[in-house]
């Protein structure tokens, strides 16, 4: 019976920086070699790739495309090459595939298939976040999106405060970088004023910005956060 490949889940920047100051050497390898990528989306995901390997010839990728909209169906045989012995490469469009990402569903395509599934090393700005926050890094929670509509994005805010209080636990959540500064607004009037918020924008770029203060600290600052990648993470002592 032919050995059958495994899935590489590559990391990618998360903004405009040159990759092998971000990313591990290993990186570099396996996209060396690798010729069939799943990826968000295709333009990005080549222009990367030429990136980190110059010299490897983009005629020779094999892309297959997952983003949000991909319908289940069209993703079931995307994992026919590693049934046949070739290893595949899932790219996501910023940061590591499978955390707030769309990759997850090849992975859990490939344990089906009892394919090796393989986690290469780099950045996350959830856990880059949580790294530099000064929050409790022992017990937190990713919360993905809040509502849009002010009222629920209210409730959704007072809601997680709460928990974190009952559970000590760090509530980390993201917002389309150009509503960032609405969602600030929401959580300076909706929060306590001892809750602790982290902003982390930018992370790893020269750009890069990470604050924690308490909710009164932070009323008297207003930082320019408009169509920046941001993070925000609450917690209520």
């Amino acid at each position: 019976m032919e050995k059958k490949g495994r899935v590489y889940l590559i990391p990618t920047t998360l903004g405009d920086t040159e990759p092998l100051e971000v990313l591990p050497l290993s990186v570099k390898k396996h996209i060396e070699r690798i010729t069939h990528f799943i990826v968000e989306n295709e333009k990005s995901a080549r222009r990367f790739i030429k990136r980190i390997s110059p010299k490897k010839l983009q005629a020779s990728l094999t892309i297959y495309l997952l983003d949000k909209y991909t319908e289940d169906f069209e993703t079931r045989n995307y994992l026919d090459v590693c049934m046949q012995g070739e290893d595949v490469g899932v790219l996501s469009e910023a940061g590591v595939p499978g955390i707030a990402d769309p990759g997850a569903v090849i992975v859990k395509l490939a344990h089906q298939l009892k394919i090796q599934v393989v986690p290469l090393v780099g950045p996350s700005s959830i856990l880059m976040a949580m790294m530099a926050s000064g929050l409790n890094g022992q017990n937190f929670a990713f919360n993905g999106y809040l509502p849009i509509d002010d009222l629920d994005r209210k409730r959704a805010i007072k809601s997680l405060e709460k928990k974190s209080k009952e559970l000590n636990q760090s509530q980390i959540f993201i917002e389309t970088p150009y509503r960032n500064m609405k969602m600030f607004e929401s959580l300076l009037k909706s929060l306590t004023p001892l809750t602790q918020l982290c902003v982390a924008a930018d992370i790893s770029l020269a750009t890069e910005y990470i604050r924690t203060a308490s909710i009164s600290s932070w009323k008297g600052m207003k930082p320019d956060l408009h169509k920046r990648p941001c993070i925000f993470i609450i917690q209520k002592p």
